[in-house]
């Protein structure tokens, strides 16, 4: 089994790293994209013998407490077999 962290900055945070992203796919001639922000993202490796709903309140303490600062950072978890 395996859980999906998905971390990425707060509404209203600003993201530096994301409009130098838009302004690179701008300049490279992509068209239509108003907004970039990025992110981190974590693949977590769960024994499978654990069961789903264990390894997802694991893996949403982790994602609270080392993964994600959550004074700036949201984060989601998917747990996938």
């Amino acid at each position: 089994m395996k859980a999906l962290v998905y971390v990425t900055l707060k509404s209203g945070v600003l993201d530096p790293q994301g409009k130098a992203i838009h302004h690179s796919a701008e300049s490279l001639g992509f068209e239509g994209i108003t907004d970039i922000r990025q992110g981190k993202y974590f693949e977590i490796e769960i024994d499978p013998a654990v069961d789903a709903a264990s390894a997802e309140a694991e893996a949403t303490r982790l994602a609270s407490e080392i993964l994600s600062n959550p004074v700036i950072e949201d984060y989601r978890v998917e747990i996938v077999k």
